[in-house]
C-alpha cells in the first residue's frame, strides 16, 4: 500500500444518504488523511421539489429536482471533505410500489449485472481498502437501497483482491430507543420518519416495513464521530430541498451530535483478522 493512500468507498443510493448514514466516518477519515470516495447511484429525482411538492403533484419537475440535488450533493461533499464523487446517475426509483420502480432507466429496474459492472470499474480504479454500503434489506426496505446493496456485493465479486474489509450500515436497538425518544421530544411521529430517517430507528411506519437495526451485541463496529458532528449536521443541512424530511436538523448541532455521534456497522468481509468488536473501520490496516 506504499504507492497509494488508504481508501474508503461508500456506496449510497441518493443524494443526502451519504450524510445521514456515513457523514461522520467520511469526515473523520478524510481528516485523518484517508482518501474518501462516494458513489451515488441515483439522481434523486423522486425527492421533494420547491416548497416540499411531492412527485406526481403539480409543480414537481423531476429533472429540476435532480439538478438541484446534484448541487446540494456537491456542497455536502465539500463539507465532509470527500475526495472523489462518482455518479452512476440511474433514475430514482421512488418508494417500493411506486410507478417509478418500473420507469425506463430506474435503478430498481436496472439489471444487477449492469450496475455491478460499472461499480466494479470504480473498484478497480480506486482500489478501496474499505467498502461501506447497506444490508440486503437496504436498511429499511427502499428499493434503491436494496439495489445499491446488490450491485455492491456483486461488484466485489468482479473485483477479487479489492477491499480488505466490507461493512453494512446498521443501528443498534439501544440507539433506536434513544432516537424515538428524541422524535417524541421534538414532536415528530414515527410514521413520518420510518423511511427517510430510519438510520437511528426501529419500525414505526406501516406494518409491512421489515425490522430495522440489530441487537447491540450483533453490531460489530462502533466508530466515534462526535468530533465531526457539526460537519455531519452541516452536510445534512446542505440538502436543504429535502429539509422537510430531515428530522435531525430540528434538534440543533449539540443535541444532534449527542444522538448521532457514533456510527455503527456490521463487518461482513475481512482479511485483516482485526478483533471484534472494533472502533475503527481501518482496524488491522494501519
Amino acid at each position: 500500500m506504499a504507492d497509494r493512500p488508504l481508501t474508503l468507498m461508500a456506496v449510497h443510493a441518493h443524494p443526502d444518504d451519504e450524510a445521514t448514514g456515513t457523514g461522520g466516518v467520511l469526515a473523520r477519515y478524510a481528516a485523518e488523511g484517508i482518501r474518501t470516495v462516494l458513489v451515488t447511484c441515483t439522481d434523486g429525482a423522486c425527492g421533494d421539489g420547491p416548497g416540499g411538492v411531492k412527485p406526481g403533484e403539480d409543480g414537481h419537475d423531476p429533472a429540476a429536482v435532480a439538478a438541484l440535488r446534484r448541487t446540494e450533493l456537491d456542497a455536502s461533499c465539500r463539507v465532509l471533505g470527500v475526495d472523489h464523487l462518482e455518479l452512476l446517475e440511474y433514475g430514482d426509483s421512488g418508494m417500493m410500489g411506486w410507478a417509478a420502480n418500473d420507469a425506463p432507466g430506474s435503478f430498481w429496474g436496472t439489471p444487477v449485472a449492469e450496475g455491478a459492472a460499472r461499480l466494479a470499474e470504480l473498484l478497480h480504479r480506486y482500489r478501496p481498502d474499505v467498502v461501506v454500503t447497506y444490508d440486503e434489506n437496504g436498511f429499511y426496505g427502499h428499493p434503491d437501497h436494496i439495489q445499491a446493496h446488490r450491485i455492491t456485493m456483486a461488484a466485489l465479486e468482479l473485483a477479487p483482491g479489492v477491499a480488505s474489509k466490507v461493512y453494512w450500515t446498521t443501528a443498534p436497538h439501544s440507539a433506536m430507543k434513544r432516537f424515538f425518544a428524541a422524535m417524541q421530544e421534538f414532536g415528530t411521529d414515527g410514521d413520518e420518519q420510518a423511511g427517510e430517517a430510519a438510520e437511528g430507528s426501529e419500525p414505526a411506519g406501516p406494518p409491512e416495513l421489515p425490522p430495522i437495526g440489530l441487537p447491540d451485541e450483533e453490531v460489530t463496529t462502533w466508530v466515534d464521530t462526535h468530533a465531526f458532528g457539526a460537519q455531519k449536521y452541516d452536510a445534512l443541512a446542505a440538502h436543504a430541498s429535502q429539509g422537510e424530511n430531515i428530522f435531525f436538523l430540528r434538534m440543533g448541532k449539540e443535541r444532534f451530535t449527542e444522538l448521532m455521534g457514533t456510527e455503527t456497522f456490521v463487518r461482513v468481509r475481512d482479511t485483516t483478522g482485526a478483533a471484534l468488536p472494533e472502533q475503527d473501520l481501518f482496524a488491522g490496516l494501519r
